[in-house]
């Protein structure tokens, strides 16, 4: 019975993995559908994320509810974009830090020199870097060095992964940049609802002009549409684009006055719903994203 016994527990404990307490999954709780995104990516199997915001969410208007702290509190790691753009959760993540509690913002590594700070900013720093695919691509690493700190176990791996979605992110700068170039220079002018898109139009040569803002915790003023309206009229833009994450009213008055279409709807603060998918990729994903916001932009100002 005893040889039985032992006989049955070998078996028991051949057939549980070695080590598969030590690589139980790190719990991970991010902001932004883009973020999120990314550290899926590179964390892998080693790695569960919760998205605190998901399609259509505005970061800049967000206040975290009684169950997103509870999971920011559950979290073993935290990942934020950085640079005030989670502007309502700022004080949150400082507190979290302040307690010992692994609270990164995936922009910490970016020379500041790369950064668009616009005199209409206040001297601050435009958050919205992932429009310039090189630079979210350069956010990667600050990720997998994070992921690797506090678990070194996984350090291979996340390097792995890393390197993988960089090659990845190499691949969609090239087609933006071609795509781009289907476009005259001179009809490259971006119209929108608040100014998001700065660094796509550094990146892919569009004038990027926007109604609103950094953020879109101030409206629009009648001067402010006025003005746009005399824009778009002088200049013969023969379109303007919503965004998915910003009232559309606005824009559509700004149409509706000078008297040309909506080109479509931009993802710009939040990505598409995952599984939704447009001509071959995925909404819900940062290349699905960047594909689907070129396309429609291209499309609509030819």
């Amino acid at each position: 019975m005893k040889w039985t016994l032992s006989l049955c527990c070998g078996l028991l404990c051949a057939l549980v993995p070695f080590g598969s307490a030590a690589e139980k999954k790190i719990r991970v709780t991010t902001t932004t559908s883009m973020v999120t995104d990314l550290v899926k990516s590179v964390g892998g199997d080693r790695v569960t994320v919760q998205g605190l915001m998901g399609a259509g969410v505005d970061p800049h208007l967000y206040k975290a509810t009684a169950g997103d702290i509870l999971k920011l509190q559950r979290a073993e790691v935290i990942f934020y974009n950085g640079l005030m753009l989670e502007g309502k959760m700022q004080d949150l993540f400082r507190q979290m830090g302040e307690r010992k509690k692994h609270v990164f913002a995936i922009t910490e590594g970016l020379a500041h020199d790369r950064l668009l700070s616009p005199s209409t900013f206040g001297g601050h720093p435009d958050p919205h870097v992932w429009f310039d695919v090189l630079l979210w691509r350069d956010c990667v690493d600050s990720v997998e060095k994070r992921l690797s700190e506090v678990d070194p176990a996984g350090q291979g791996i996340y390097r792995t992964n890393a390197e993988a979605l960089k090659r990845q992110m190499n691949t969609l700068h090239e087609w933006a940049l071609k795509r781009a170039g289907e476009l005259a220079k001179e009809k490259r002018i971006l119209v929108t609802s608040h100014d998001a898109f700065n660094y796509f139009g550094r990146a892919y040569g569009f004038t990027v002009v926007g109604l609103q803002g950094i953020s879109t915790v101030t409206e629009a003023g009648i001067a402010d549409i006025a003005k746009l309206v005399d824009f778009v009229k002088q200049h013969k833009v023969p379109a303007v684009f919503v965004e998915s994450s910003v009232s559309h009213a606005t824009i559509e008055r700004i149409s509706k006055d000078a008297g040309v279409k909506i080109g479509g709807e931009l993802f710009s603060d939040a990505m598409g719903t995952p599984g939704q998918k447009e001509e071959g990729y995925d909404l819900g994903t940062y290349e699905g994203m960047i594909k689907h916001n070129l396309n429609t932009i291209i499309n609509a100002l030819k």
